[in-house]
Order: C-alpha cells, then structure tokens, then sequence
C-alpha cells in the first residue's frame, strides 16, 4: 500500500493510493498514518478495503508528510563512501548518528523557507525508515519486523550552522522545512528488493545526485540494530538513512530563494520543493 496525509498544515488526514494511482480518502477508516498503524489489525483492515469505494480527492489537494506522530527523527551521517570522500572525511567504523527536531518535518512538496541567518542550505536526498513497533536491543536478524514502511527524505542541511556551531548537527539539520517526508509511505510488501530503489536529486533540472539504496555502507537492519543497543526506539520513530555523492558541500553551490529542489526514489515517489527567502 501507498499510504500518506492530506490537507492543511497540522490538520493532515489520512490516505491511499487506489491502483491508479488517484487520491483516496481515509478519514472514515482511521484517524492518522502513524507508526501503530502499519501493524496488527489496523493494518489488515486497511489491507482488506477496495481503495476504489473510499471518496475520491481532488488530485491539487495539499500532500502533508506521510506519517504523524513522529518521536525520534534520527539521521544518519556518511552512509555512503563516495558522500564521505567528498566531504574530506572518512568511513565511520559505526554509523553516524544525529537528531533532526521533528518540529522540522514538512511536506513534500511545502516550500522551503531560508530561515533567517542561514547562508549554506544544503540538500540530501535519502531513504526514511517508519517503525511500527518498538524496538529495544533487537538483533539484526530480526530488524525488519519493525519496519512498517519506507519513504522519501530530504535531509536539509545548514553546512555553515554545521561547522561553526560546536559541532552540533542538530542545531543545522532542524529548522521548519528541514525534513520533507513523503509523498507517500510504502509498505514493505511492495518493495521486493530494498537495494533497487534509486536515489536521485535535480536543482533547477540539473542532476545533483544518483545513486541507488544498494550503495549504503551499513544497511537499515545493521541501523535499526546499532540504534536499539543504545536507546528504546518507538513506533512511528523515523530514521533517514544518508545520502549518496553529489551535495552543495563538494562544490560550494548552496540552495538559494528561486531554486527547485526535485527528489525522486521509484516507488517512494517524488518531492518538489521551492526555495524561498525568509
């Protein structure tokens, strides 16, 4: 299933994509997309629905991010070599973890805002994990049992904020608009190999990044592991998983009010954002 969030900022409904792909409400279903959703019986019943008989959207609706309720919004820093090597830094011997303020996650296609006093916007077009169960030492074996869904993240990035604040990646990563989620989110079901999905990102219709998910130094079961030792992850908890060559940092060509920013991942869909001043 493709299922995602509708309507105005803050009062986003529930939704799935019928078989071809039009808008179909939920609202008479359920009462959200969450991550306790995408397991156990609510997840049957919404499996058991014809999405044709539910009521039709209009296709210009708004498309809020695709799950709420979000806890933990993890990142993960230099997932991937060739990232890593243009950034001058090397391989970490673990995964690279950081907090992204949930307060930052928008819509797929929301503007994006410079916020003020930023000066060095980045992008990072990534893979996003949905959680749909808690998860507290789990082995790797055994990870993708809390998965519940994957979706299309754009990890915004702060590079001066990054290197000119103590270090503290959270402070850069967090501003409103940061953490585009979506369009839709995925259900394991209907990604029969994880590793196939290609990431690619434009600015202004130029290619920025390509890559595909195959190319991540620890997978999402390593991830999901190597967090669990460490803290009690929660359903519905998002972890956005790096992003391959290709960012603003390698080249000096920041984001800037008028560009667009287009993200695409095969199944997980497409972001298109525009750049705006404060």
């Amino acid at each position: 299933m493709k299922l995602f969030r509708h309507g105005a900022p803050g009062r986003e409904r529930p939704g799935v994509l019928d078989g071809q792909g039009a808008y179909r409400d939920l609202s008479d279903i359920v009462d959200d997309i969450h991550g306790a959703l995408l397991t156990g019986d609510a997840l049957r019943r919404l499996r058991d629905l014809d999405p044709s008989t539910l009521p039709a959207l209009d296709p210009g609706v708004r498309i809020g991010p695709c799950v709420g309720g979000v806890g933990h919004f993890i990142g993960i820093g230099l997932n991937f070599a060739d990232h890593a090597a243009e950034a001058g830094m090397p391989l970490p011997e673990y995964p690279l973890a950081f907090s992204k303020a949930p307060s930052c996650i928008s819509g797929p296609c929301d503007a994006l805002s410079l916020a003020p006093g930023s000066r060095e916007v980045d992008y990072e077009v990534e893979l996003a994990v949905v959680l749909c169960r808690d998860a507290w030492r789990v082995e790797a074996d055994r990870a993708l049992d809390h998965v519940g869904g994957y979706c299309l993240s754009n990890d915004f990035t702060d590079r001066y904020w990054q290197s000119h604040y103590a270090g503290q990646w959270v402070l850069a990563k967090s501003a409103p608009g940061f953490g585009p989620l979506g369009p839709w989110l995925v259900t394991p079901d209907e990604i029969p190999e994880l590793g196939d999905i290609p990431l690619e990102l434009h600015v202004n219709g130029r290619v920025r990044q390509r890559a595909r998910v195959s190319g991540m130094v620890f997978k999402v079961p390593e991830l999901i592991a190597y967090l669990s030792s460490f803290f009690h992850l929660r359903a519905g908890d998002v972890i956005t998983t790096g992003t391959p060559a290709g960012v603003g940092l390698a080249t000096g060509e920041y984001l800037k009010p008028g560009d667009r920013v287009v993200a695409s991942a095969g199944v997980l869909g497409v972001q298109r954002i525009d750049v705006v001043a404060a």
